[in-house]
């Protein structure tokens, strides 16, 4: 193993700008799932990954997940890729898993250079959209395993992928695939890892042993047949927009407290064990005020940010559709609006149950208002949490691999983010799941400028191969 392994960290060291002109490749077909023009660019992705691991002696094939319905039209699902390399009954099965679509980006959002152009700075940064979230860590895979055949070292165990192209649209139609490849494709998992989460601190590596379920509204406020002119008729007519206004800030807090009656009800109790947790984070309050720019956080220490960022549930308010939002002075009164929200969950609270509390909620405050206007609240999409222990097999076996690699024992963590499918690997294919990340929270997924630093890059390629070797001789 140290041989292999010390083989395999030289590569990587001497071949750090190959591994990185192979993110910017990916990074270059711009593959978001949330945009019907794109759809065509997420199937491309999915054909280049498939290419890649057939040119390494993978089985690999396309899966088809059906259809769905994205902005008014019927559209194929961009497929599942699933590969296999290595059959050998003796070694254990590893499945990974990884998503190849992105977040929408625009230059005109922010951004310091064409998104879907991956850019090295001077400070280590690669900056690119996807780079973190996900494609760091798929790309990161496949270069582990294509350094083990370029060095011809025996992969110690048979390495499964599952990719998919609609993470970042709530993974509609994998579920099913996973269960209908159970006993197929997927058969006799031992271990499944899911690499899509960050590092908790800048400086050292994190493992979640929980995440957020995402409930997904909107809030539909429609009154007038046509958009109208509010010199005309402002002060005549109701506003949908001024509606819709009210019944969002009605949702939630300054302060972050969801007003919704019961929403705390079947929130897990925290126990003195789990709240001692918090406070061995090396994270400080100063690292969370300089990823955010300034002072912006609403609890008053470190351990309380991270209690609220993984164990409490929380309410965003995420945008209006149908307003005006371009640059000038558009005096127009909106026929109908859409305000999108969601509700990240946490043990022990039921999706059904945050959808009647809510639903109902709205729809009382929307009484309220007496107002002419029509209401329609709609449930958008409902991810479970997901909650494990600190203490499995597969948990001690990453704490070896990133103490060789990083020099230091990861911290365990409960994360704030959402990544559906967890639960329906862990109960479908009957095995222990690991959150592996890459990047750090301060990477800025989802947002503008998002980069995965150049030494999460190449440490991660690392562990991914002394992560390997771990798990072969558990």
């Amino acid at each position: 193993m140290e041989e292999n392994l010390s083989k395999f960290f030289n590569y990587v060291n001497d071949n750090s700008q190959y591994l990185v002109s192979q993110l910017r490749e990916a990074v270059a077909i711009p593959s978001v799932s949330a945009d019907i023009t794109k759809r065509p660019e997420v199937f491309r992705m999915a054909e280049w990954i498939k290419s890649r691991l057939t040119k390494l002696g993978a089985d690999a094939k396309l899966v088809d997940p059906g259809t769905q319905e994205l902005q008014g039209q019927t559209v194929q699902l961009p497929p599942i890729v699933l590969s296999r390399y290595g059959n050998d009954p003796q070694k254990k099965n590893v499945l990974v898993y990884c998503h190849y679509d992105v977040q929408p980006a625009v230059k005109s959002d922010g951004w310091e250079t064409d998104p879907f152009d991956l850019v090295e700075k001077e400070d280590g940064r690669l900056v690119g959209r996807g780079a973190s979230d996900d494609k760091g860590h798929l790309i990161g895979w496949l270069l582990t395993l294509e350094a083990f055949c370029k060095l011809g070292i025996e992969l110690p165990i048979n390495l499964l992928f599952c990719f998919e192209g609609m993470e970042e649209s709530g993974s509609v139609g994998l579920g099913k695939v996973v269960a209908d490849e159970a006993n197929k494709w997927l058969k006799g998992v031992d271990y499944t890892i899911i690499s899509d989460s960050s590092w908790n601190t800048k400086s050292k590596p994190t493992i979640g042993y929980g995440l957020r379920g995402n409930n997904y509204f909107s809030i539909d406020v429609s009154g007038p047949v046509a958009d109208l002119h509010s010199g005309v008729f402002g002060g005549v007519v109701q506003e949908p927009m001024v509606v819709l206004s009210k019944l969002l800030a009605s949702l939630v807090g300054v302060d972050g407290k969801i007003n919704i009656p019961g929403i705390y009800d079947q929130v897990m109790e925290l126990t003195e064990e789990e709240e001692k947790t918090y406070h061995k984070t090396s994270l400080t309050r100063e690292d969370l005020e300089n990823s955010l720019g300034g002072d912006y956080l609403m609890q008053k220490d470190v351990v309380q940010s991270l209690m609220h960022r993984g164990r409490y549930p929380s309410l965003t308010i995420h945008g209006v559709e149908g307003a005006f939002y371009d640059s000038g002075s558009k005096t127009v009164i909106p026929a109908s609006v859409k305000g999108k929200f969601s509700i990240r969950s946490v043990p022990y609270m039921d999706p059904a149950t945050i959808k009647k509390i809510t639903v109902e909620y709205i729809e009382k405050e929307f009484r309220k208002l007496n107002s002419k206007c029509k209401l329609e609240v709609v449930t958008m999409r409902q991810g479970m949490w997901w909650y494990s222990s600190p203490n499995l097999r597969i948990n001690v076996a990453v704490t070896k691999s990133m103490k060789r690699v990083y020099g230091t024992e990861p911290e365990y963590v409960r994360g704030g983010g959402s990544v559906p499918i967890t639960m329906i690997f862990e109960e479908q294919l009957k095995s222990d799941v690991l959150l592996l990340p890459m990047g750090t929270y301060a990477d800025g997924a989802h947002s503008t400028n998002e980069k995965l630093d150049k030494y999460n890059f190449i440490e991660g390629i690392k562990h991914f191969s002394a992560l390997i070797h771990e798990l072969s001789v558990l």
